[in-house]
């Protein structure tokens, strides 16, 4: 790996870095600043090792998961921020007097349409205190979008992490589980209270870690899997035969090998990966744990 990491010893802090640039919290950009070094380089620690790889943060803000990332062992560093009055902050992280390193990019941007393969080259991590109004839009690009992360280490509102870490059976199950799950094993890996930020949020946080199944659907697997899952989950309290009927009802539940009587909340990952194929007309797995598929399974009379 190029270039000399951080030093922490020559830096202020972070809010000394706020208010020497007169910068807050902006309420329409879902600011909630991380100003704890100890719980950013936590974070950091669940999302590595990086080993060299290229990482790209979303909405840095002031930079605090920024200085864990510059003091780990990730190669190059891309902040993609929306806000341009935090870029002159974020451009000091990589000057001389600051400890800089150039393995820093920043990016004025909004993530929404950025194209992550123009920023890096092979494998790249996605390491963000994501904002709370972009947050399930970037992770839904991420998964099912050309562009693959090599890993992902994603903070959140509580309720979506859950949502997205959820089984069939529990409240939070529903399409974000399904379709993260698919594609990534997703782990809830740390909480975080509302007053470890800066203006304290309404709700608390976690972090979830998610990382590429080998097995993960092919392209049109995915879009057969996110028609089914809204269609299912979009009338969740109906029976199949009745959610799915536009796509075939009793008969494609048939074929997937599920009763038309169940709801879409007790389906398991394995059952929707062959709903999905009976809709794109994929031929089924002949082994019923459908290639690993560790998500829980519901037991049938």
């Amino acid at each position: 790996m190029n270039g000399t990491k951080l030093n922490p010893t020559d830096l202020p802090t972070l809010r000394e870095s706020l208010d020497a640039h007169g910068l807050s919290a902006k309420k329409s950009f879902g600011q909630h600043f991380l100003l704890d070094l100890n719980v950013t380089r936590k974070i950091v620690r669940l999302a590595g090792p990086f080993e060299g790889r290229a990482v790209i943060e979303v909405g840095p803000g002031p930079g605090g998961l920024t200085r864990a990332l510059l003091e780990s062992d990730a190669g190059r560093v891309v902040l993609i921020e929306k806000d341009p009055r935090f870029l002159p902050l974020l451009a000091e992280l990589d000057t001389p007097e600051f400890g800089g390193s150039g393995r820093l990019t920043v990016v004025e941007a909004d993530a929404l349409g950025v194209r992550e393969a123009d920023l890096v080259e092979g494998p790249a991590h996605v390491v963000s205190n994501l904002p709370y109004n972009v947050g399930t839009p970037l992770l839904i690009k991420w998964l099912t979008g050309p562009w693959s992360p090599h890993a992902m280490t994603l903070m959140f509102q509580k309720e979506v992490a859950e949502r997205i870490t959820a089984a069939p059976g529990d409240d939070a199950y529903g399409r974000l589980a399904v379709i993260s799950q698919a594609v990534c094993e997703a782990k809830l890996v740390m909480h975080l209270p509302a007053a470890a930020f800066t203006p304290p949020p309404k709700v608390a946080s976690a972090v979830v870690h998610l990382v590429p199944r080998a097995d993960r659907p092919d392209r049109e697997l995915l879009k057969a899997l996110e028609r089914v899952t809204a269609a299912a989950f979009g009338q969740r309290r109906k029976m199949l035969r009745s959610s799915l009927k536009t796509l075939g009802g009793a008969a494609l539940c048939e074929a997937a090998g599920l009763s038309p009587e169940d709801r879409a909340e007790v389906i398991d990952l394995a059952g929707f990966l062959r709903l999905a194929r009976a809709v794109a007309g994929q031929p089924q797995p002949a082994a019923p744990d459908d290639g690993g598929v560790t998500m829980m399974r519901r037991k049938r009379p």
